[in-house]
């Protein structure tokens, strides 16, 4: 919605101060709890920037709008809309697709809902279907949809929703036959709507509009799969005589016309002119400082923990009754912030921990539900979060942000801090860096953060890997014509998949052959097939889900697992039943897995020589295999190492590699004993600085380094997607390759240890345990690389 109200639990403060003293004031609360001088040169504030607030820009409501349903949003708090509320609704009523590009908290929503509302307040026939990424997002959108349509008829006769993952199996016949608004997500659209359409019809026959809401989250392979499901989605409405107009809201990003065009396949008018008021904005950048009691390996430096740090940033503004996310990388990270910051707050107020919890992904829906609720109206104070409340659930009233690790986009960092001061009034937002090259970077060079566009996203529906599955699925639907298959650019690849006897021609079309059931087969999200269970296996009590991907790495016989302040450790893993069985057991160890990988060139598609380098963009096959885990204790150091015996996977996909040649390392200072260490440090750190320049986060890409490697017979380094069939990731890296590696040069050279640390060369993604890393050799490698790229321009 486009008013907020504070909920009980807010911070008192003088109404009368001026706003942006508010968010200083935070910060140097929180400059106060740190242990280090505040000033000095060690100090770990390494920039900060008061952003202005921003007034709003009003419009009339427009002559077209049904009374009733402007009657219900002046009702719901909303006096007049915003310029950009009122452009988006016109055009969407007009028959233009539209996407709205503005800020987090600008109101969105009102976009669709005036022009949505009006429709179905008008024909008593007329439906319409929502999108969101996230179950939460979509959960609090038909809130305000059935606070909108509470009243008499014809609004009453709306009857909003849900059909997702979360919808009991005996609600979704009534949802089915009498919701006009369906709030839904792109999986349960191709797995049940449009999979099952004839059931369906008379809601596809009367579609009038599609909401694809936070549209900037489908980027990459997810993205690609969405784009796909969209046209499928057009395909069947068509069949039924709809011709629905899509409004698509996204947070602030570069070329959103073009991206919303690439995701409908359609073209797409843009409004990005915000006229929704903000508060003026305090932004900080902090490294956390270093630990002078404790040395890491090769006597290189130890910084506190990113998210240690943020925990007790979190019960800082607790403290302070300020209301506060944390938003954390991981799942454990999320619940460990937590618990560091309840810990902290006991030893202040017995009844201030009960204020503060973790919220992640792989929690039950009547927990995730439970956790909304409370920070909505103020009963929890703070948590620590993953990217689970990025995107637009409604939460009132926060007063900072914290946001422990760079989250992977610009975009996305400004979308999690724009969940703070969504009262118009001052705010914080802090960026704490993790030992990392990236962080490090942004840190100490604000303008990368703070004067940068936003990313425009990257998807690509011809991605063979992701459109001939969707082929297959379309023709299960609905026939695929010759003229749709053209329209697709897949004659190839559809007369491969006829060659396998998954689809063959006939007089009508295309028709996927008897036993073909595609639907079940794609996985849009790339989370590597079905959900394992984490169950306790004293009670029977399911405690969450992790997808198959991960669970070998995350929930492996001997893993401690964390949930919502409990720990566990799992007993057995069982793929093929999707199971994992855990006991409730509190070590004063942590676990984590050990990988190895192995890549193979399967094609070249671009190949340039520049001296002694030889770039090129290839298709790869990359084997992961995790072979067991280590045991640390809190201080981080190694117990011991267990092996184990799970399953090698297999991912097709893209990489960008370069060679060197020996003499040219040699000449620049390397040993040929210190090739592996120094290409290894090289690729790490090249890793982590991708997302400079292509957009992804650091968990979407790979990479492997090897001082002879059998495809090239030369010291290789390859960063791949770590998608199947690519996501554009390497192909971004391949472009801009020189920019990319400068960055990396420069961000390895300014680290303050002397032989290679976490915020540089070192990877907690390593399954090598980071052995062996040359910090010196990543410097001479990338100079070496870089002045070959540079003499073959001049």
């Amino acid at each position: 919605m486009a008013t907020q109200r504070p909920g009980p639990g807010a911070p008192r403060r003088d109404r009368h101060s001026p706003a942006p003293s508010f968010g200083r004031g935070l910060l140097d609360r929180v400059l106060a709890g740190s242990d280090t001088p505040i000033g000095t040169q060690a100090g770990p504030l390494t920039h900060h920037a008061d952003l202005p607030a921003r007034e709003s820009t009003y419009a009339d409501w427009p002559g077209w709008a049904h009374p009733e349903v402007v009657a219900a949003l002046k009702e719901s708090g909303i006096p007049r809309p915003w310029a950009h509320q009122e452009r988006t609704a016109t055009l969407a009523h007009e028959g233009r697709h539209v996407v709205v590009a503005t800020g987090t908290a600008s109101g969105k929503s009102l976009g669709y809902q005036l022009p949505i509302l009006t429709a179905l307040a008008t024909d008593p026939r007329a439906t319409a279907l929502y999108l969101s990424p996230t179950k939460a997002l979509g959960a609090d959108q038909l809130r305000a949809a059935t606070a909108l349509t509470s009243a008499a008829p014809p609004l009453s006769t709306v009857c909003p929703g849900s059909f997702d993952g979360d919808t009991p199996g005996e609600i979704r016949p009534w949802v089915r036959s009498n919701a006009r608004w369906v709030f839904s997500n792109p999986d349960m659209l191709h797995l049940s709507l449009l999979q099952g359409h004839q059931r369906w019809s008379p809601f596809f026959r009367n579609l009038r509009y599609v909401v694809v809401d936070e549209c900037h989250a489908y980027r990459g392979v997810f993205g690609s799969h969405v784009a796909l499901v969209l046209r499928r989605l057009q395909r069947v409405a068509r069949r039924y005589g709809a011709d629905p107009v899509f409004v698509l809201a996204s947070a602030t990003t570069s070329e959103p016309a073009a991206s919303a065009e690439r995701l409908i396949g359609a073209p797409c008018a843009a409004v990005t002119e915000d006229g929704s008021p903000h508060g003026p904005r305090t932004v900080a950048l902090w490294e956390p400082p270093l630990l002078p009691e404790l040395t890491g390996e090769n006597g290189a430096p130890v910084r506190r923990a990113a998210g240690s740090e943020a925990a007790r940033m979190l019960a800082d503004l607790v403290v302070e009754g300020a209301r506060t996310l944390a938003f954390v990388r991981s799942r454990r990270g999320a619940e460990l912030t937590a618990l560091g910051a309840q810990r902290i707050l006991a030893d202040v107020d017995p009844d201030l921990p009960g204020r503060v919890a973790a919220y992640r992904a792989g929690y039950l829906a009547e927990d995730r539900r439970a956790l909304e609720s409370a920070l909505a109206d103020g009963t929890l104070l703070g948590a620590a979060t993953t990217n689970a409340l990025e995107l637009g659930v409604d939460i009132a009233g926060l007063d900072a942000v914290v946001v422990a690790g760079f989250p992977g986009t610009v975009a996305s960092f400004w979308q999690q801090a724009g969940r703070a001061g969504r009262r118009g009034e001052g705010s914080l937002v802090v960026l704490v860096a993790r030992d990392d090259p990236l962080d490090t970077y942004l840190v100490h060079h604000p303008e990368a953060l703070l004067g940068k566009p936003v990313e425009s996203t990257v998807t690509d529906p011809g991605n063979p890997y992701v459109l001939g599955p969707h082929l297959l699925c379309a023709a299960m639907e609905l026939p695929l014509s010759d003229a749709e298959v053209e329209q697709f650019g897949a004659r190839e690849l559809l007369d491969d998949l006829a060659r396998q006897g998954l689809i063959r021609r006939r007089p009508n079309g295309w028709f996927v052959t008897a036993g073909t059931h595609p639907h079940a087969d794609v996985d849009l999200r790339g989370t590597g097939g079905i959900q394992v269970v984490i169950v306790d296996s004293a009670t029977g009590r399911m405690l969450g889900t992790v997808d198959s991907g991960r669970a070998p790495s995350t929930v492996h016989p001997g893993a401690v697992h964390l949930h919502q302040g409990d720990s566990y450790v799992v007993d057995e893993l069982d793929l093929d039943d999707g199971l994992a069985l855990v006991h409730p057991e509190a070590p004063d160890w942590t676990t984590a897995a050990r990988e190895i990988t192995d890549i193979a060139v399967t094609e070249v598609h671009e190949r340039s020589e520049h001296g002694a380098v030889t770039v090129a963009l290839v298709s790869v096959d990359v084997t992961h295999q995790v072979i067991g885990y280590l045991r640390k204790l809190p201080g981080g150091e190694v117990l011991d190492s267990v092996e184990l015996d799970m399953p090698a996977a297999t991912l097709q996909t893209r990489a960008v590699m370069y060679t060197v040649t020996p003499e040219a390392l040699e000449a620049a200072g390397i040993p040929s004993d210190q090739f592996p260490g120094a290409l290894h440090a090289a690729e790490h750190a090249a890793i982590g600085l991708l997302p400079l320049v292509a957009t992804c986060d650091r968990a979407d890409i790979g990479g492997v380094s090897t001082a002879l490697h059998p495809d090239t017979g030369l010291p290789t380094v390859f960063v791949y997607d770590g998608h199947r069939g690519g996501a554009g990731f390497a192909d971004r890296g391949h472009r801009e390759l020189a920019g990319w590696l400068r960055a990396t040069r420069d961000a390895v050279t300014a680290c303050e240890c002397s032989n290679g640390c976490p915020s540089c060369v070192q990877s907690p993604k390593c399954g090598n345990g980071n052995d062996p890393l040359s910090k010196p050799g990543a410097v001479r490698v990338l100079s070496t690389v870089l002045r070959e790229l540079s003499r073959d321009r001049d």
